[in-house]
């Protein structure tokens, strides 16, 4: 059984840094993708970042230069990091299992509909 469990959100001001994590148990997939995705009161959910088995990363465009996302296969935990954060950045983050092509993880509208595992989120709010 899969299990995510989300980490390291929290009030942050405008400009601000904060660094999620995932960690992750049971998944024995060899072909993955993992990915960041958030939702907003009111807005669809929205992919944030991805990245696949292979260590390869693709990133929504709101949050290009500013997010990175990266694992620590050792430690079965995944990492967003976010920097510059923004008003707009405020939302609850959710960590995700999914299939590839990873890239579909960020495009607008798929929102995760084919994610097989999620977390419980962590809420991330940005001050101006």
């Amino acid at each position: 059984q899969v299990q995510l469990v989300e980490s390291g959100g929290g009030s942050v001001q405008a400009g601000g840094s904060l660094r999620l994590s995932c960690a992750v148990s049971g998944y024995t997939y060899s072909s993955y993708c993992m990915g960041w995705f958030r939702q907003a009161p009111g807005k669809e959910r929205e992919g944030v970042a991805a990245i696949d088995s292979d260590g390869s990363t693709s990133y929504a465009d709101s949050v290009k230069g500013r997010f990175t996302i990266s694992k620590d296969n050792a430690k079965n935990t995944l990492y967003l990091q976010m920097n510059s954060l923004k008003p707009e950045d405020t939302a609850m983050y959710y960590c995700a299992v999914d299939i590839p092509p990873c890239d579909r993880l960020i495009k607008p509208g798929y929102g995760g509909s084919w994610s097989t595992d999620w977390g419980q989120g962590t809420q991330v709010t940005v001050s101006s």
